[in-house]
C-alpha cells in the first residue's frame, strides 16, 4: 500500500468526504456573501478534522481491527504504518485543521475540537463498554452540517441548532443498520454496537422511531419557526417523502430481520441525508 493509500485508509476518505459534504451544505444554506478562502477553509479544515479523529480511532482500536474481518487489513493492524508515525500524523492533522477553521472564526474551531474530543475520547472507549457509546457517536456526528452555517454566520442559534438535530436523528438508523449487517463482525471484537446488543424486534423498533423523529427534524423548517433556516411547502413535502421511502426501509427491517434488508436501508439513509441537503438548497434559491 503507498503512502498516500495508508493516509486515505486512516483518514477514511469516502466517510471524510461525505462529511465534508455536510458542512458544504451548511454554508451554502446560510451564507451570504460568499469567500471562497473561507469555503476553502471549511472543506480543508474540515476533513482534517474527521481524518484526525478517524486516524485516532484507528489507533485506539488497532487490536481490536484485527480480530474483525472488515478492518483487519487497515494499515495499522498489517503495520503498515506505525502506532507512533499515526499518532504524529493525527496530532498535525487535527492542529491544521483547528487552525484553517480558526482562521474562519473561532466558533467554527470551538465546535470541531469538540467534535475530535467527543469522538476520540468518549465515543470510541465506550464501543466495547456500553451500547449507549452510539448516543455520544452521534453528537460529533451531527456537527457538520451545523459546522457549515456557523462558518458562514459566526452565530449558533435556532438554524444550526435544526440541522444538527437533522443529522443527529438521521445517526440511529444509519449506524444501527451497519451494526445490524456487521453485528457478527463487531461482536468478535467485544463491540456491541445495537441498542439491545442483538438483532432482535426491539431493536428493529428503535430504528423506526428515530427514522419517524428524523423525519420530523428534517421538515420542521416548513413550520416558519427556525429563524432564517425555512423551506418551503414543496420542498418539505419533497422531503417527507424521501422520509417515508427511508421509513418503509426500517419498517422492512422490523418485518424480516434480516441483513439484507439492514443493507438497504443503510445505503437508502446515506442517500437520504445527501438527498435532503441538495434539496435544502435548491430551495434556498427557488
Amino acid at each position: 500500500m503507498s503512502k498516500s493509500a495508508v493516509f486515505f485508509s486512516l483518514t477514511k476518505a469516502r466517510l471524510a468526504l461525505s462529511v465534508v459534504f455536510s458542512s458544504i451544505a451548511g454554508y451554502i444554506l446560510a451564507v451570504e456573501n460568499f469567500i471562497l478562502n473561507d469555503f476553502i477553509f471549511l472543506i480543508l479544515g474540515g476533513y482534517c478534522i474527521v481524518g484526525a479523529s478517524n486516524s485516532f480511532n484507528q489507533i485506539i482500536e488497532r487490536d481490536k481491527d484485527l480480530l474483525m474481518d472488515r478492518t483487519k487489513l487497515r494499515p495499522l493492524p498489517t503495520k503498515q504504518i506505525s502506532t507512533q508515525n499515526a499518532f504524529w500524523m493525527s496530532v498535525i492533522l487535527t492542529l491544521l485543521g483547528l487552525f484553517m477553521l480558526y482562521m474562519i472564526n473561532y466558533k467554527t474551531a470551538f465546535f470541531a475540537a469538540i467534535s475530535v474530543f467527543l469522538y476520540t475520547c468518549v465515543y470510541t472507549p465506550l464501543k466495547p463498554l456500553t451500547p449507549l457509546s452510539v448516543f455520544v457517536g452521534a453528537i460529533p456526528g451531527a456537527i457538520p452540517f451545523m459546522l457549515g452555517w456557523v462558518a458562514a454566520t459566526n452565530k449558533f442559534g435556532i438554524e444550526p441548532g435544526t440541522l444538527f438535530m437533522i443529522q443527529f436523528f438521521w445517526q440511529f438508523p444509519h449506524f444501527w443498520a451497519l451494526g445490524w449487517m456487521l453485528d457478527d463482525d463487531y461482536k468478535k471484537a467485544g463491540f456491541n454496537m445495537l441498542p439491545t446488543g442483538n438483532r432482535d424486534k426491539s431493536t428493529a423498533l428503535q430504528i423506526i422511531l428515530y427514522t419517524i423523529w428524523m423525519m420530523i427534524a428534517s421538515v420542521f423548517p416548513v413550520t416558519g419557526l427556525t429563524g432564517l433556516l425555512s423551506l418551503k411547502l414543496g420542498s418539505a413535502i419533497v422531503v417527507f417523502i424521501i422520509g417515508l421511502i427511508v421509513l418503509v426501509l426500517a419498517i422492512n427491517l422490523y418485518n424480516r430481520m434480516d441483513i439484507n434488508s439492514a443493507k438497504k436501508l443503510f445505503y437508502g439513509s446515506i442517500f437520504y441525508l445527501t438527498l435532503i441537503q441538495i434539496v435544502y438548497i435548491i430551495d434556498k434559491f427557488l
